[in-house]
């Protein structure tokens, strides 16, 4: 008897080592919300850099979860003209975050894929800084309800 007591107490610190799905689930959203943020932030800061932020307010849309956000993101991307000056490393870097944020999601969400606005031919200019103004304000926004990206 006293031989299996010793064993059991041998190997707890094993069994502590070992670590929890809860803890290991609320690690990784706690980091794919830093991750988020820091992207956010750093793409704020690049579209401030390149358009100067006038205190103008656009709407935007509401940070509803992280299916919400990918689909805003790249709906946003979508609006942003090619040819519009300054913007190739804003539309990659909005894209690289949409796309960490869609393949978090499709290992943690069970919903379908989001849904994308058709991209606007006429105006690409016009529609392309108020999209990335949008998309300024959206970020914005998604740092401060950062939270709500645990939803799908």
């Amino acid at each position: 008897m006293d031989h299996i007591l010793a064993l059991v107490l041998a190997l707890l610190p094993l069994s502590l080592c070992v670590a929890l799905p809860g803890a290991l689930d609320a690690m990784d959203v706690e980091k794919m919300k830093s991750k988020v943020t820091w992207k956010a932030l750093g793409l704020v800061a690049r579209i401030d850099k390149h358009f100067p932020d006038r205190g103008l307010r656009f709407d935007t849309d509401k940070v509803e979860g992280s299916t919400s956000v990918v689909a805003s993101l790249e709906s946003y991307n979508n609006l942003i003209s090619d040819r519009f000056g300054g913007v190739s490393q804003i539309k990659t870097e909005i894209s690289s975050l949409a796309g960490y944020l869609n393949h978090w999601r499709e290992g943690n969400c069970q919903e379908q894929q989001p849904k994308v606005w058709p991209r606007r031919n006429i105006f690409n200019h016009t529609v392309s800084l108020e999209a990335l103004m949008r998309v300024r304000e959206f970020l914005k926004l998604l740092v401060e309800n950062q939270d709500l990206l645990e939803k799908c």
